[in-house]
């Protein structure tokens, strides 16, 4: 399952519904994105467009289901605007072995930090700055190449 919302979700309801749904696997791997808290960040605004930012993470979940022996990903990512400690992004992934769902998840994290649709800017000292993808995020995605 993929959904982008506006609206706020609760990561642990998310991750006890995941985990009901896939009770008969033998590993549950999930990761939740928060808004940073850093002291300066008034908020985080995200926009993408519909229906095509869906279609570029189902090509993610589907190369990670080709790469591994995933049996189920739940992708959740919120766009508009945002406070510090609000989640932002909720990966969870199944698998009938925990190497497989560890990296599935690591995987989704790092396409969808470094390849999804998204445009971001934070408000800081009532200031809007654009956040650019960080050399960090590259070699991330680098690995899986």
């Amino acid at each position: 399952m993929i959904r982008i919302t506006e609206t706020a979700f609760d990561p642990e309801a998310e991750l006890a519904a995941f985990r009901k749904a896939n009770a008969c696997v033998g590993a549950l791997t999930s990761f939740t994105g928060v808004v940073r808290d850093d002291g300066a960040t008034e908020n985080l605004t995200l926009s993408h467009y519909p229906g095509f930012t869906e279609r570029h993470i189902k090509s993610f979940v589907e190369a990670a289901k080709s790469r591994w022996d995933v049996t189920a990903v739940h992708i959740i990512h919120r766009v508009g605007r945002m406070k510090p400690g609000e989640p932002i992004v909720f990966v969870a992934t199944a698998s009938a072995h925990r190497r497989a769902a560890f990296e599935a998840c690591d995987y989704l994290m790092d396409r969808l930090k470094s390849d999804a649709p998204f445009w971001k800017s934070e408000m800081k000292a009532g200031k809007k700055q654009w956040i650019e993808p960080r050399a960090q995020d590259a070699a991330d995605l680098a690995r899986w190449s």
